[in-house]
């Protein structure tokens, strides 16, 4: 029998994840805000990856609100299966709690709250960073200083985000973006001479948010003249491909909270550019008809 592929196993996991929250789904009744959201939700938050930042955080959530200590349990799927649950769920006015974050297209699709959290687990706000290997301010100084100069907002991310969510391929939503901003694009290239086909790799953590970004600023490379490829890769293998120099750099880096683990582990061994966006936020959310659970308290 020949082996089969890891992405075959990711597929799998994806499809039978998504069938399995999509039937939770079907058959859960309306929300009612006379009755606990526990008992209408079998006392589960609807997760994604299980090596993604939030879901180590919201572990630690449970605890410090003492969720842990009743029925509670976190589940671990994948994106695309919580954003279909979290869909089903809206449409039929279903009790859904998610691990979410913005900037998503989530947040502007539908309408959803995050839950108060007066305990600060999930920190208040963070930053995407600029994270490069070493050596490429001297090897590659034009590419260094446009991934220096990049930066942009949330709701510009969300924007493309929303496009690839409906349908528009990455690197085209990402060059409409550009041919509609091209001011803020220049303030990013100015000055800088262009280069005559010098390769350069990227590497990104495959949110949605995150490929948004990485396809935002490869196209702005190209613009001067790179030819830029860009990975996706899991959390780790993408900040040791920077810190082995096996990729070039990554604009996808949350910080403090999300990828902190990986930022101290591998300290030392990259260029910190600083933040590229502000005011990105992880914690656990509801839409608004959810309107008796607003803060993490109210789950217990």
């Amino acid at each position: 029998m020949k082996k089969i592929t890891n992405k075959l196993l990711i597929f799998i996991s994806v499809f039978f994840s998504i069938v399995l929250l999509s039937g939770c789904s079907s058959q859960m009744a309306k929300y009612n805000p006379k009755e606990s959201v526990g008992k209408q939700i079998n006392y589960t938050i609807t997760g994604i990856e299980a090596g993604a930042g939030e879901m180590a955080t919201t572990q630690k959530a449970m605890k410090a609100y003492g969720l842990d200590k009743g029925n509670w349990q976190l589940q671990t799927s994948s994106t695309a299966a919580m954003l279909s649950t979290l869909g089903k769920s809206i449409r039929y006015k279903q009790p859904i709690v998610i691990t979410g974050w913005t900037p998503h297209w989530m947040f502007t699709k539908y309408k959803l709250k995050f839950l108060k959290d007066p305990k600060n687990i999930y920190g208040k706000t963070e930053d995407i960073n600029t994270i490069v290997r070493k050596g490429l301010k001297k090897d590659k100084p034009e590419a260094y200083e446009l991934l220096n100069r990049f930066h942009w907002r949330p709701e510009q991310m969300s924007s493309v985000m929303l496009k690839v969510n409906h349908g528009e391929s990455p690197r085209k939503a990402a060059g409409d973006w550009i041919k509609q901003n091209q001011a803020q694009v220049n303030s990013w290239t100015k000055g800088i001479k262009h280069v005559h086909g010098q390769k350069l790799k990227l590497t990104y953590v495959a949110w949605d948010s995150e490929i948004a970004s990485t396809n935002v600023v490869a196209n702005a490379l190209r613009s001067i003249g790179y030819k830029v490829t860009i990975q996706a890769m899991e959390l780790q293998p993408m900040w040791t491909s920077i810190a082995t120099k096996a990729a070039d750099g990554t604009v996808s880096a949350w910080l403090p909270n999300t990828q902190g683990l990986y930022y101290n582990d591998f300290k030392g061994r990259f260029d910190d550019l600083g933040e590229n966006l502000h005011g990105a936020k992880v914690g656990l959310a509801v839409p608004t008809y959810m309107k008796n659970v607003n803060s993490i308290s109210d789950l217990k």
